[in-house]
C-alpha cells in the first residue's frame, strides 16, 4: 500500500524533497509483508536550520497568546485528529505491525489526550499569588515557556507518546519541532497534517524527517531549550552527551524497562492470567512497560505456569490488517529487532533459563518479521544474567520463583531499570511494602505493568528515566519558574537606608 510522504514541515507548509536531490533516502516496507513498500522519504540536511528558524519565529508569536487562545487551537486540532482517526490507525498498523484493533486504540487516545492536558495538566502550572509574603508585599510564582522544544518520537507508539509531549509543550507556550522515528514517518506526519488543518500560527508546529545527524544538529543548536525523548537507554545517554554542559536546555527522558510482576500465594490466578498475557505480549512485547519477569510464589508456580503456557500457545500471530482471524500479535518492527529477539531466546541454556516455549516458526500468508511468544523459567535470579537485566523488546517472559516477599522484592530490584512493577495479592500490607521497597516509577496492585493512565505521572527511576515523568506531569518540564515580589504600599524612602552620609 503506497503512502505519501509530504516532506518536512516548517513556516506552516510542507516542503517536499526531490528524491534524487536528498542527502539520504529512507525506504519503508511493511514489517508484516516485506513485498509491500509503504513509502520513500528523502532527507535534506539543509532544512534543519530552516526548521529551527521557523520554530524560533513561531515561539515569539505563540508565547504571547493567551492560554484561552492556545486552548482554542488545541481543540481545533482535536477535531481534526478525531476525523482522521481511521487513517491514523491504519498507518500505525502498517508501519509498526500492531494489529488494527490495537492501533485503533492508540489513534483514539490522541484526541482524548487533549482533554487530559487541558483539564488535568494545566492546573499543575497555573500562576500563583501569595498575599503578604513579606510585609506590604505580595509574592507571585509565574510559569514561563522554555522556548523552541524538540520532541523525538518512538516507533512503538509513534503518535500517542509524541502527542502527549507536544500538547503539553504547546499549552504552555512553546513552539515544537517533531522528529519522528525513521520507522514510522507517515503515521507521525498525519499528526502534523491535523495541526496544519487546525490553523496554528506560522512556525509553531514544525516537523522534520531525518537521521541521527538531524537529531544531533537540532539538539546542539543554542535556540533549542526543551528536549523530550522516548526510546532506548543507549540513545538517551547519547542525547545527554550531546547536550553536555549546556545548562540552558531541559532534557526529559522516558527510557526502557525490565519490568517485574510479583504473584503472591493469595493471587487470584484467573484474573492474573488475563492481565499478564496482555502485559507480556501486547505490541509483540515492544512496550517499555511490558512485563518481562514474573516472580511467582513457589506454592502456585506449577498451576500458574501451566495455565499461562496453554494460553500463550493459543495466541494468534498474523498480518495487522489482512487476516482471517483477528490476531493478538503482529510482527516485530524490523529485521534487527527480530534478530535480537531470537539471539536473546537462544541464550537460555547458557544462563540457567529453561525453555517452556521456545522459538517456533510462525505460519502466515506473508513474509515478514514474525516471531512467536516465548517463555523461560529461571530457578535462581542473579544480577549478572541477561534474563534479569536486558530489555528484550520482544514477546518473551521469564518466570522465577520466590518463598517470601523480601526475596521477591530483591528479585524485582535486581535490574538496573526501574520503570514499572506490579504485585498481585489480597494483602494490603504486602502492597504497602512493595510500594515502599521496589525501585520503580509505576507500581500497580492486582493490575499488570501495561496500560498507564494519562491522568497520572508516567516515568521511571534508575536507567528508566531522569526524573522527568511524562503523562499528566509532562507539563512540569515545559516551563521555567519565576518568582516575583510586588510592593503594595510604596512607602520606601531614601532616608530609611542605613549607612548613607
Amino acid at each position: 500500500m503506497a503512502l505519501t510522504i509530504l516532506g518536512d514541515y516548517f513556516n506552516a507548509q510542507f516542503t517536499k524533497h526531490n528524491m534524487d536531490s536528498g542527502d539520504e533516502l529512507i525506504e519503508k516496507f511493511c514489517p508484516a509483508d516485506l513485498s509491500d513498500k509503504l513509502w520513500s522519504a528523502s532527507v535534506k540536511y539543509e532544512n534543519t536550520q530552516k526548521v529551527i528558524e521557523s520554530a524560533i519565529e513561531g515561539f515569539n508569536t505563540w508565547r504571547k497568546l493567551s492560554i484561552e487562545d492556545r486552548i482554542n487551537y488545541l481543540k481545533k486540532y482535536q477535531e481534526a485528529v478525531t476525523k482522521r482517526k481511521d487513517d491514523i490507525a491504519l498507518a500505525i498498523a502498517l508501519e509498526t505491525g500492531k494489529p488494527l484493533w490495537e492501533s485503533g486504540t492508540e489513534a483514539g487516545a490522541i484526541s482524548a489526550k487533549v482533554n487530559v492536558t487541558i483539564n488535568d495538566s494545566l492546573k499543575r502550572i497555573e500562576n500563583q499569588k501569595i498575599e503578604n509574603v513579606l510585609p506590604n508585599i505580595d509574592g507571585h510564582i509565574i510559569k514561563k515557556p522554555l522556548g523552541p522544544t524538540l520532541v523525538i518520537g518512538p516507533f512503538n507508539f509513534p503518535c500517542h507518546l509524541a502527542n502527549g509531549q507536544i500538547l503539553a509543550a504547546l499549552l504552555t507556550g512553546n513552539s515544537i519541532i517533531f522528529k519522528p522515528s525513521e520507522k514510522t514517518i507517515h503515521s507521525s506526519q498525519l499528526l502534523i497534517e491535523c495541526f496544519h488543518e487546525a490553523g496554528f500560527p506560522k512556525g509553531v508546529i514544525n516537523f522534520i524527517n531525518g537521521t541521527v545527524k538531524t537529531t544531533q544538529d537540532i539538539i546542539k543548536h543554542p535556540a533549542i531549550k526543551g528536549i523530550n525523548f522516548t526510546g532506548s537507554l543507549a540513545v538517551g545517554k547519547k542525547i545527554l552527551e550531546s547536550v553536555g554542559t549546556d545548562l540552558t536546555k531541559l532534557v526529559a527522558l522516558e527510557l526502557g524497562g525490565k519490568n517485574s510482576t510479583i504473584l503472591h500465594k493469595d493471587t487470584d490466578i484467573d484474573h492474573a492470567l488475563a492481565e499478564l498475557v496482555r502485559a507480556c505480549y501486547l505490541s509483540s512485547g515492544q512496550r517499555c512497560t511490558s512485563t518481562s519477569m514474573i516472580i511467582v510464589h513457589k506454592s502456585i508456580q506449577d498451576e500458574f505456569i501451566d495455565k499461562f503456557k496453554k494460553i500463550t500457545e493459543r495466541i494468534i500471530v498474523d498480518h495487522p490488517t489482512k487476516f482471517e482471524t483477528k490476531p493478538f500479535m503482529g510482527p516485530l518492527i524490523d529485521k534487527g529487532a527480530k534478530d535480537l529477539y531470537e539471539k536473546f531466546c537462544k541464550l537460555g541454556a547458557a544462563n540457567g533459563a529453561t525453555e517452556i516455549i521456545g522459538l517456533n516458526e510462525v505460519k502466515t500468508n506473508f513474509e515478514g518479521h514474525y516471531v512467536n511468544p516465548t517463555i523461560h523459567y529461571l530457578e535462581k535470579a542473579d544480577k549478572n544474567n541477561p534474563f534479569t537485566q536486558e530489555e528484550i523488546f520482544g514477546p518473551n517472559c521469564t518466570f522465577t520463583p520466590f518463598e517470601d516477599i523480601e526475596d521477591a522484592i530483591r528479585i524485582a530490584n535486581i535490574s538496573d531499570y526501574g520503570l514499572a512493577a506490579s504485585i498481585f495479592t489480597e494483602d494490603k500490607e504486602i502492597y504497602k511494602q512493595v510500594i515502599r521497597d521496589v525501585d520503580a516509577g509505576i507500581i500497580n496492585l492486582n493490575r499488570s505493568t501495561v496500560g498507564a493512565s494519562s491522568r497520572l505521572p508516567f516515568g521511571g527511576v534508575k536507567n528508566s528515566g531522569n526524573f522527568h515523568p511524562a503523562a499528566v506531569s509532562m507539563v512540569d518540564h515545559t516551563v521555567s519558574t519565576v518568582a516575583s515580589l510586588e510592593t503594595t504600599d510604596n512607602t520606601s524612602k531614601v532616608d530609611d537606608i542605613v549607612g548613607l552620609k
